[in-house]
């Protein structure tokens, strides 16, 4: 047996004795702070600071118990356990959409109220961020200029106004600086000594202030900036800067990024500006800049990545000869340039390895043919032409472009054919546009897919953009395949084929946007389908027949089936299918039976079109429960009895059309609070009664108003001569009395009228 002796001095033995100490030591130490790792001090300087915060979403409601180091938000030293971080940035995107609530949705997750000075008792903090919340023009706490561990503050769009407070210079450990506005306008305002504050934060080396007015700083700006010699990032974009300082002694040797875009600068620039030779990347977007492409831009051999869309630069597209070697990023788009680019490509190509990833030279005025150097780009990521007036062939070149994700040549008269040769590499395609994409083109493009019914195509989309142009008469194998689709739009694309029900199964899951208009595609559509993230669902101006499809998405606001050949009746529960729904167009098919009172639970609803159909019954009673309806056109079907007396209640109506029925009894008094009609047809129904006169007196914009073929009688009101905008007077075969008005001669915006249809004198 081994004695307790032979462990006693056996080394090994101790070493692993003093593992399992080290081990336990360690264990027993992260426990310790694990549980008491927040520091009592900070924890209450933190729940102060939360009495004084708005907070309606609840973003703090887990700032509760003892360690605030776990709070959401916080973060903490693993050692000392002291705040070192408060990253309270609204995590909630808003992206900009006229269909959803986004806004109010971002106001709602939006911290505001006031900032309490507790925040002092946080001696550690390094990194603050308060971005893109709602603290509605309160002013920057001056306090912020004591906190000195701070390296990092972010306080943009955020709301915060009034003058910027100059005790923020007091931070001399800060890095990144951001006080700018997404909005392009700061409710920010520099201080009475300008921008003198910012020269003291020596260690600076980021710096936004987008959207702050600097048009009164003159030179004093640059002079600050360069007093910060360590500064990397300068965003100044949106900030009123009408012209460069002059020359001077301006260094900015360690500026990697500058953004003066939005501003109202123009050419020429100063010298100084052509010896930042080390910047990276360079934002002159949306300025006032004209003329030819300056050949000094030459000098800045380092840029990656150069913006000059959206100013007035004119003539030839540069040629970037050797130079420009470097750069991955060229957007030139939203100018005036004109000819081709085969001489950009030429010099593109000409560099020993093309590093190019994305090139932009759309609304241009380009009318060349693309060259088939094209392909020698093969980094290529995003190019994009959309309208240009380029013409003639595709290349085949494009398709050796294998790194392509988005490619929009859109908006050019292109003529010719696509064929699988155009696609055979570009494994990568996320993205595809070509044609006339727009509601109303004057003409298709002479482009057509030439590619066989069971090409497989090697990418996999996500957008599919094609308008006016020949893909069908097949909707083949290559449309099939694409089942990961977000966008499709194939408007006017020739198909006259039928699609499978398994290709609308697969795309519903995500698809936002579903535009096959304006083809002959025929067949049935599934019955059921929930397009979950959809807003957009246009299957209109085709040869679909069938019961209308009980399709539903929670998203969807435009809803688009008109001249078709559906059948049957409407769902009585479309509200519940379409809860968001702004316009609906069911016109021109067979619909029959009666119009369900639940669309008019549909809240949101702007757009009604029922025309030409064949449904029948009495009109929904519950019109004032469409509380913004703008359009009601259900012309052309055989609807009886009486229109509400709610319709016009709540006065929102634009356009009111429901000729070509039977509906009797008197034109509903509630359509005088719609002030602001254009269009009112109610002929060929048996509406009796008079013409109201508030048709003159409370609706002045009226264009169009007919109301011929009814039982109609009395006088033709005088009011109607205040009618200054009427176009159409359509007022025959009633039964009025008495003498048409002379003053109707006077409205000069008439068009037609004729007074012996009414048989008056």
């Amino acid at each position: 047996m081994v004695s307790f002796a032979t462990y006693l001095f056996n080394p090994s033995y101790h070493l692993k004795m003093a593992h399992y100490l080290l081990l336990w030591f360690l264990a027993s130490s992260y426990l310790h702070t694990s549980v008491n790792s927040c520091i009592d001090e900070e924890r209450r300087a933190l729940l102060t600071f939360k009495e004084d915060v708005t907070d309606p979403s609840g973003r703090l409601s887990s700032w509760v118990g003892l360690d605030c180091c776990q709070w959401k938000g916080i973060s903490c030293n693993n050692i000392t356990g002291r705040v070192e971080m408060m990253n309270l940035q609204n995590a909630y995107m808003y992206t900009l959409s006229a269909f959803d609530g986004d806004w109010d949705e971002m106001e709602y997750s939006s911290l505001g109220g006031k900032v309490n000075p507790s925040l002092l008792s946080l001696k550690h903090l390094n990194y603050l961020d308060l971005s893109k919340n709602d603290f509605r023009g309160i002013s920057i706490p001056e306090f912020f200029g004591q906190i000195k561990s701070l390296r990092y503050l972010n306080l943009s769009s955020a709301s915060f106004g009034g003058e910027i407070p100059p005790h923020l210079g007091n931070l001399p450990n800060l890095n990144y600086l951001d006080l700018g506005e997404e909005s392009d306008y700061s409710l920010l305002e520099l201080p009475s000594e300008n921008l003198n504050w910012l020269s003291r934060l020596s260690s600076l080396k980021y710096l936004n202030l987008k959207g702050l007015d600097l048009s009164n700083t003159g030179v004093n700006w640059l002079n600050v900036v360069n007093m910060l010699p360590f500064l990397v990032e300068l965003h100044l974009s949106s900030c009123q800067i009408q012209s460069l300082p002059p020359p001077g002694n301006i260094s900015l040797a360690s500026l990697l990024i500058l953004d003066v875009s939005f501003n109202d600068l123009k050419f020429p620039f100063p010298e100084w500006f052509f010896n930042l030779t080390n910047l990276r990347k360079l934002d002159l977007r949306g300025n006032s800049l004209s003329g030819p492409f300056p050949i000094e831009f030459e000098s800045l051999k380092s840029l990656e990545h150069l913006d000059l869309s959206f100013n007035s630069l004119k003539g030839q597209v540069p040629k970037l000869r050797g130079s420009f070697c470097n750069l991955k990023i060229l957007n030139l788009a939203q100018n005036q340039f004109d000819g081709g680019i085969q001489e950009l490509l030429g010099g593109l190509s000409s560099c020993p390895n093309s590093v190019l990833e994305s090139l932009d030279l759309s609304s241009n005025m380009l009318n060349s043919q693309l060259p088939a150097s094209l392909g020698m780009l093969r980094n290529l990521k995003f190019l994009t032409l959309y309208n240009n007036n380029m013409n003639g062939s595709i290349p085949e070149s494009l398709g050796q472009l294998s790194q392509l994700v988005h490619l929009d040549l859109s908006f050019n008269p292109w003529e010719g054919f696509l064929t699988e040769s155009h696609f055979i590499n570009l494994t990568r395609l996320k993205y595809f546009a070509v044609g006339r994409v727009d509601p109303n083109p004057i003409l298709p493009i002479p482009l057509t897919f030439k590619v066989s019914y069971d090409w497989v195509p090697p990418f996999m989309l996500h957008k599919i953009n094609i308008g006016y142009c020949k893909v069908g008469p097949a909707f083949g194998v290559w449309l099939q395949s694409q089942t990961k689709l977000l966008f499709v739009k194939l408007r006017a694309t020739g198909i006259s084929d039928s699609i499978p029900e398994d290709w609308f199964l697969k795309i519903s899951s995500q698809a936002q946007y579903l535009d096959l208009s304006y083809n002959q595609i025929h067949g049935k559509l599934p019955l059921q389908l929930k397009f979950s993230y959809a807003l957009i669902l246009d299957l209109s101006h085709n040869q679909f027949h069938g019961p209308l499809p009980l399709w539903s998405g929670d998203n969807v606001v435009r809803f688009k089936l008109e001249m078709n050949s559906f059948s049957g009746p409407i769902p009585w529960n479309l509200d519940q299918k379409f809860p968001k729904l702004e316009s609906l167009y069911l016109a021109e098919n067979h619909l029959n039976g009666t119009i369900p009172p639940s669309i008019c639970n549909m809240r949101n609803l702007l757009v009604l079109s029922l025309r030409s159909n064949q449904l029948s019954g009495e009109f929904p009673r519950e019109w004032s429960l469409l509380p913004d309806i703008l359009i009601l056109d259900a012309a052309y079907n055989n609807l009886s009895g009486k229109l509400p007396s709610s319709m016009g209640a709540l006065g929102s109506l634009f356009l009111l059309k429901m000729n070509n029925n039977n509906l009797e009894g008197e034109i509903p008094l509630s359509l005088e609070n719609c002030t602001s009609l254009r269009n009112i047809d109610l002929g060929d129904n048996k509406f009796t009664g008079k013409i109201p006169s508030w048709i003159g007196l409370n609706a002045p914009f009226v264009s169009i108003l007919r109301l011929r073929s009814n039982f109609l009688s009395g006088h033709i009101p005088q009011e109607l001569c205040n009618l200054e905008n009427l176009h159409i007077l359509d007022l025959a075969l009633n039964r009025f009395s008495g003498t048409i008005p002379k003053c109707l001669n006077n409205v000069t915006a008439l068009k037609l009228w004729n007074p012996l249809h009414i048989g008056l004198q």
